[in-house]
């Protein structure tokens, strides 16, 4: 592949997991011969050490700003903020001068890249899709749960989403408007829309049905930060008792972790906790060893049980060390990813809303218990194994410069 070509990944810093699976992928680039380019707002060196890119700063939303409006129930975007990331963007892409753009979680990406004639590419769950077959909204926590009572939110909530997802796409395709671009519809449509979508899953777990050809799955995109592993003198006290590893990530309901240590602290277990800098903790209990940041997947190798906000970025990374997860989510991506997880047989659901220590505790002693949850967690593990992001990525990157070079030379 000539080294003049050219991608540009895109990231929303709203969590470290858009960053840090646009870096994996980017990673997977770096020595195929491909110039890479990479926009975010930050460049923490936990996620970037030692990468070779081109770096830019583009403004992206603060995660406090987004995190309280998710809390709310009110929307991330208006109009005039993606107006203006258009513009920054095309200003880039012009700089730039890319064969592809690649974005994860930023909404305007795809028509800054059709206003300069480049192909996009986006990153997304399949549980998003339009094409995910039977799939149920589960309410997210949301503050009308605590008007209504959960009974009445149920009840209503699938009545409401259509006009809430409206109301979520309706700044982008207004934007789009703008620009003399054509609108894309709904939510489900903004976040899967570009000239290729990316679904960083596996199709048995989250499947998909009469997608185009230009959505496709290329593995679960998994990381973990180049940080000292845990020391393993601390992990032999454990003895014969189960290790459980337990993170909220960027986006849980940290609030929980004291409560889950004041659990753990009464069972026979070792557990490693992880709080990406996000709590501080009082004193700990004799049985729990913690951390800001863990080699993930190391852990989770070792653990008999991963407790995590039920998103797919800890999620897949336990299952693919076959370990079971206990998810807590709080928002609707957690809780479509848990719902998929706990479908499979390889997980189990405590709502962030509903956590108690009753709650907690029979949870995770039921899932210590359970067979079945880890020969489940094990067959993903095997089909994880068989569909490797990186190697996918870098096929479809190769196909798509490929077909622009060809379609340039006509």
């Amino acid at each position: 592949m000539p080294a003049q070509k050219r991608v540009l990944f895109v990231s929303e810093d709203v969590t470290l997991a858009q960053v840090v699976r646009l870096v994996t992928l980017a990673r997977a680039l770096d020595s195929e011969g491909v110039e890479v380019h990479f926009a975010s707002s930050r460049f923490p060196e936990l996620v970037f050490g030692a990468t070779r890119f081109a770096r830019h700063r583009i403004e992206t939303l603060p995660a406090d700003r987004a995190a309280k409006a998710l809390r709310a129930g009110q929307r991330l975007y208006e109009k005039s903020a993606l107006i203006a990331y258009i513009a920054a963007e095309v200003e880039l892409i012009e700089r730039v001068r890319p064969e592809l753009v690649v974005g994860d979680f930023r909404w305007s990406v795809p028509a800054s890249a059709e206003l300069c004639g480049v192909p996009s590419a986006v990153l997304i769950n399949a549980y998003w899709s339009p094409y995910a077959p039977e799939r149920r909204f589960p309410v997210p926590d949301h503050p009308i749960v605590h008007f209504l009572g959960e009974s009445l939110t149920e009840q209503y909530f699938p009545k409401a989403l259509p006009r809430v997802f409206q109301h979520f796409a309706d700044p982008l395709n207004a934007a789009r408007r703008q620009y003399g671009l054509q609108p894309v519809g709904s939510l489900l449509e903004v976040l899967t829309h570009a000239d290729y979508t990316l679904y960083p899953d596996h199709p048995w777990l989250t499947p998909v049905r009469a997608a185009p050809a230009s959505h496709q799955f290329i593995g679960p995109v998994l990381w973990q930060p180049e940080v000292p592993s845990i020391d393993a003198g601390l992990l032999e006290r454990a003895g014969d008792r189960p290790l459980i590893y337990v993170t909220l990530g960027s986006s849980g309901a940290a609030e929980l972790l004291p409560m889950i240590l004041g659990v753990l602290a009464k069972l026979p277990i070792t557990a490693v906790v992880a709080t990406a800098d996000r709590v501080r903790l009082g004193e700990l209990p004799a049985n729990v060893i913690v951390s800001s940041f863990v080699r993930g997947s190391d852990v989770a190798r070792r653990a008999r049980l991963v407790i995590s906000n039920g998103g797919s970025s800890t999620g897949y990374q336990a299952l693919n060390e076959g370990t079971p997860v206990l998810g807590l989510p709080s928002n609707l991506d957690q809780y479509l990813a848990t719902q998929a997880i706990v479908r499979s047989g390889a997980g189990s659901c405590v709502k962030a809303r509903r956590a108690s220590p009753e709650a907690l505790r029979s949870a995770i002693t039921g899932m210590l218990e359970d067979d079945a949850s880890r020969d489940a967690a094990r067959q993903l593990a095997v089909r994880f194994r068989s569909l490797d992001s990186a190697s996918s990525f870098r096929e479809f990157v190769q196909r798509t410069l490929a077909l622009r070079a060809k379609s340039s030379a006509r």
